[in-house]
């Protein structure tokens, strides 16, 4: 067996370990607050996050993934395909190394900067510090600050709008269900755009910001009142309160960034991967970009889907329990905050974590209830985790680049 084969083996291995960490880490973002508001259970959330992952991995999931995540490496250290192999290699354990250790804590962390600090590593290692792009890299750090502050804002603001037009209110059921299309609508918008803007799906439509907006309106309020008829039906007037009606709206917003996730994070797993098979079958990585075959995504979903079901509740207990107490409101608030948050970040160009945009909405509602009801203890230690994240798979990404270079 030749060296570039045995390589593109441990790459697999690498790989999936890579997705199994996605899986154990990540799908805190997408299930966390229904699980901490008792919407679902734990159980139920692996199991549903588990299919989503895998359906958004396989059909909506990148087929092709950009050489270097994020242009954060010069595409010159791409050139002698040997360093390319070792590099990919190097940067795929190092990730997830740090994404299992962080899980391991029950802390949240970005995988897309677990991924970007590893290719920093690798970089140096290779070409030395003048083929980092130090300008993409500060876009990294300043996303520290942007994803949470925005996803804060967001969740406090539209709390405090529940809070007042419905929970304070004594007919607070009725007032639930009038203005649930409005709260369905306007979820349904923000998903609909998100996924003409924000997945390959959309880039396939080809749609532009216009039919875009009109076609995300139409659909949305079609969804707010079919989904105002179908509460009618399903919840009963008995003992019913507002929370009743926000436990079902805040489902199914759940199931869309579970969806997402699916389709946006498997490249951080199946990027490096795509690399190394590509570079092993033609012997040379020349575009700007790699095409990543079906087969791969479903390898990278499957991974991602194991990983949730065998240690997703780990980093969901910590962001659903640990922070702030969370009701069906207050969950529906965070979870359509991270959503926005994504949606609008990433359309101005600013490099956004879904993880950021989760624990960030937890904090905007907390802080909606005032100071006394947030954990900034636990707060804290995740903004430290946050912090490290990039150097901590630097080093790591190095040290396994010096030690594979020496043996393959």
């Amino acid at each position: 067996m030749t060296v570039e084969y045995t390589i593109l083996i441990i790459g697999y291995i690498f790989g999936f370990y890579m997705a199994w960490n996605i899986g154990a880490n990540d799908v805190a973002n997408s299930m966390a607050s229904s699980v901490g508001a008792k919407a679902i259970t734990i159980r139920q959330a692996v199991f549903i996050a588990g299919i989503l992952n895998l359906v958004g991995a396989i059909f909506i999931g990148s087929n092709v993934t950009e050489t270097i995540r994020k242009g954060i490496v010069s595409t010159e250290v791409m050139s002698d395909p040997h360093i390319a192999l070792i590099g990919a290699l190097s940067a795929l354990l190092s990730a997830a190394l740090w994404v299992s250790f962080a899980t391991w804590k029950a802390l949240p962390v970005s995988t897309t900067h677990s991924i970007v600090g590893s290719m920093v590593g690798y970089g140096i290692m290779a070409g030395g510090f003048s083929v980092i792009k130090w300008g993409k890299l500060l876009q990294v750090v300043l996303s520290w600050i942007v994803s949470p502050v925005f996803s804060i804002i967001i969740a406090f603001i539209l709390f405090r709008i529940i809070a007042k037009t419905i929970i304070s209110r004594k007919d607070h059921f009725i007032r639930a269900l009038k203005y649930s299309p409005v709260f369905i609508g306007t979820t349904g918008f923000i998903v609909i755009l998100s996924f003409l803007f924000k997945t390959p799906l959309g880039k396939k439509l080809n749609v532009d910001m216009s039919t875009a907006l009109i076609m995300s309106f139409l659909l949305a309020a079609i969804l707010g009142f079919t989904g105002k008829l179908l509460l009618r039906k399903f919840i009963k007037k008995k003992r019913a309160g507002a929370e009743d009606v926000f436990k079902f709206i805040q489902v199914g917003t759940a199931c869309y960034v579970a969806l997402a996730q699916g389709a946006n994070d498997v490249a951080n797993a199946i990027g490096p991967l795509a690399v190394i098979y590509f570079l092993v079958k033609t012997g040379s990585l020349q575009a700007a970009s790699v095409p990543v075959p079906i087969f791969l995504l479903l390898f990278g979903g499957l991974g991602i889907a194991i990983g949730i079901f065998m240690a997703g509740h780990r980093v969901m207990d910590t962001i659903g329990t640990k922070i702030t107490t969370l009701t069906n409101t207050r969950g529906f608030s965070v979870e359509f905050a991270a959503a926005t948050t994504v949606l609008v970040a990433s359309k101005m160009g600013l490099p956004v974590s879904t993880t950021h945009a989760a624990v960030g909405g937890v904090l905007g509602v907390g802080l909606a209830r005032g100071i006394a009801a947030v954990n900034f203890g636990i707060v804290f230690k995740i903004m430290i985790y946050w912090v490290l994240t990039v150097p901590a798979a630097a080093l790591t990404s190095m040290v396994i680049f010096k030690i594979l270079n020496l043996f393959l």
